[in-house]
């Protein structure tokens, strides 16, 4: 048996005097999971520092983010190039990749974002999810695994149930969870919140579980060993110490998030046996560290042949180019009404037999109508297939196809109803600052859904997203922006995108007018005269709404410009020489029409020129609720006319 007692000292001591230096931070759980990450990183993790991105590596995410230096000490001492003792030294500091919480940085060996609990879980399921249809679609001889490490918080979080949950369901057997069975929290011990039987909620749902001590490097491995010829997804539950070796704070929630200080960290190095100064490792240990992933060599070396062959997303851009030139030569003379809803998925049966992609919904795919027709549906028989029945799991699913986006391997979309976005918002935001590009469908957009009523008729929600920096909202009003969007959607490649879709039918009216190569979030959709008075703004199923305004306004000799803007998000990006030109009306003759809050769209006009919903919905038919809240073309027509007076 290796000194693996040295090794994990290692990681503790590192992660002690970073967060020392940096007066914050949280020493406990490193120096709790030391041992179990040591005989994890040294004998059983399939990676190689030289490459970081390399395919068909194994991939460790830490849950549990706010252990980071965990993750740190294992990066540097492992040998990760962009990890070095200087990094480490600047732990929390600015411009340090050493964040408080692990911030994606995959060429740094940094496979996802985590901190909000219970996340890393869902992204590990993702992960897993993509490298098994990696597999089966090149036939390898080997599955990459996923390593998960995570505390009690981790499994209080509800977004936890989900992901296994359906991790259960599709049989992931590459997937490993490592459970930090600690019994501590911030507010003390977890009897003070938590009493689940943690083993019966796994196997319930369809996981091996094993149990083990997290301080005996015998009982860990051999876990480790055990959990490789399992067909089924895995809970190593370890129990362990938070703040291992210190004598006054071990078992402690005073170790969680706080430094040890200057005479507790004597008495740890007294009673561990360590004699180094701060960040110093002794050059026979650290070069044992370095030479713990070359066992893998043989293993990068044969996986060339198969590398080679794993394109990914290298070529998507020309690939939707291509497409989509098709696309709008199908659909140029289209002129039947339709949901936006229903016209994207006329466009996804084009895109999923065409580009790789990997979709689904949260059981809603016959009313987010998000399966295109030659897809098969993924399960532990096929996971070749193309698309996710991810239950009624919204915040799961969003965690998940952020762990796929994160592999590159995959452009992810989903489904679910607009109002549901509040369920998913923390995903969202991970994505967006993760600059990774999940897409979510989002239908029901407006109280247009109609008799469904307020509790599924987004008011907010619409705003919510445009206010999350780094993604891309979309509301078509027709096929042919619904075909722009979908295109400007699939070429984004460092943010999230929404596209929100109506449940009812809308004309067909932006046909002649827009540009899909060159779109750029608006454009003039209408003109009454090419000497106008006024400007509309409108998206979605209230553009039709606008030009009807500006139809009866012209009979008042109120000559209007309706914009229709698709993507403000994406209409912000432009030079300035464009949306000044776009945008010529001045402010008390520019207005905007949109069946949800109004609170955004005072950056475009006046408050008062706006045409919204700052109140919650009613059921009722999609008509008389619009009516209710005075979305028509006479009431809007009639209140401009007095203000342009």
């Amino acid at each position: 048996m290796k000194n693996y007692t040295n090794l994990a000292n290692c990681i503790r001591f590192l992660s002690i005097d970073a967060v020392e230096k940096a007066k914050s931070g949280h020493p406990g759980m490193p120096m709790g999971m030391a041992d179990i990450a040591t005989v994890l990183f040294h004998d059983f993790l399939t990676h190689n520092p030289a490459d970081p991105e390399w395919v068909l590596r194994d991939r460790f995410v830490l849950s549990n983010g706010h252990g980071s230096m965990l993750l740190y000490s294992l990066l540097y001492l492992t040998g990760y190039k962009k990890m070095t003792l200087q990094q480490i030294k600047n732990f929390r500091q600015l411009g340090s990749i050493t964040a408080g919480h692990p911030e994606f940085e995959p060429d740094a060996g940094i496979e996802i974002t985590t901190g909000p609990l219970g996340q890393g879980i869902s992204n590990g399921v993702g992960m897993a999810l993509a490298l098994k249809k990696l597999t089966a679609e090149h036939n390898l001889k080997r599955t990459p695994k996923v390593f998960v490490f995570c505390g009690d918080g981790c499994l209080m979080e509800g977004i936890s149930q989900e992901a296994i949950s359906l991790a259960g369901h599709l049989k992931l057997d590459n997937l490993v969870l490592v459970y930090d069975n600690n019994k501590i929290s911030i507010d003390g011990s977890t009897d003070l919140s938590f009493s689940d039987n943690t083993n019966l909620r796994f196997k319930s749902v369809n996981w091996n579980v094993l149990n083990g001590d997290g301080h005996n490097h015998k009982n860990i491995k051999d876990l480790f060993k055990r959990s490789q010829s399992s067909n089924k997804p895995n809970l190593l539950n370890f129990k362990t110490i938070i703040g291992f070796g210190s004598p006054n704070k071990s078992a402690k929630a005073s170790s969680h998030g706080s430094p040890l200080g200057a005479d507790e960290i004597s008495l740890t190095k007294k009673e561990l046996g360590w004699k180094e100064p701060p960040f110093q490792i002794p050059s026979t240990l650290l070069k044992e560290w370095r030479q713990s992933s070359k066992r893998n060599l043989k293993i990068y070396a044969e996986s060339k042949k198969y590398t080679k062959k794993i394109k990914g997303l290298k070529n998507l851009s020309t690939q939707v180019i291509k497409l989509f030139d098709d696309i709008t030569k199908e659909f140029k003379d289209f002129k039947t009404p339709q949901a936006t809803r229903k016209s994207s998925e006329a466009v996804l049966h084009f895109i999923n037999s065409n580009v790789p992609i990997f979709g689904g919904s949260a059981d809603l795919t016959g009313s987010n109508n998000t399966k295109g027709k030659q897809m098969e549906i993924v399960n532990h028989k096929n996971y070749k297939a193309q698309y996710i029945h991810y239950g009624v799991r919204e915040h799961g699913m969003a965690a998940i196809m952020n762990g796929i986006a994160s592999t590159k391997l995959y452009k992810t979309y989903s489904g679910t109803f607009l109002s549901f976005a509040d369920y998913m918002k923390p995903s969202l935001r991970l994505a967006a600052l993760m600059n990774i590009d999940p897409i979510q469908v989002f239908t029901h957009d407006s109280i247009g859904l109609g008799e469904d009523g307020p509790t599924h008729q987004p008011i907010e929600q619409l705003n919510m997203l445009r206010l999350i920096p780094n993604s891309y909202v979309f509301r078509p009003c027709d096929m042919m922006e619904t075909i722009a969007c979908w295109k400007t959607a699939l070429l984004i490649n460092e943010a999230p995108s929404f596209i929100c879709l109506s449940r009812q039918n809308l004309p067909q009216i932006s046909n002649k007018k827009i540009n899909i190569d060159g779109f750029k979030g608006a454009y003039t959709i209408f003109e009454s005269s090419k000497n106008n008075h006024i400007t509309i703004i409108a998206t979605g199923s209230e553009v039709s709404l606008a030009i009807e305004v500006a139809n009866r306004l012209k009979e008042f000799k109120v000559e209007t410009k309706v914009i229709s803007m698709p993507s403000s998000s994406l209409f912000d990006k432009q030079q300035n020489s464009f949306k000044n030109k776009l945008l010529q009306s001045k402010l008390n003759q520019t207005f905007v029409i949109e069946a949800g809050s109004t609170m955004y769209w005072n950056k475009f006009t006046n408050q008062e020129n706006i045409f919204g919903i700052d109140e919650f919905g009613a059921s009722a038919p999609a008509k008389e609720v619009f009516n209710k809240f005075g979305l028509t073309p006479k009431r809007i027509s009639s209140t401009i006319l007095k203000r342009i007076k």
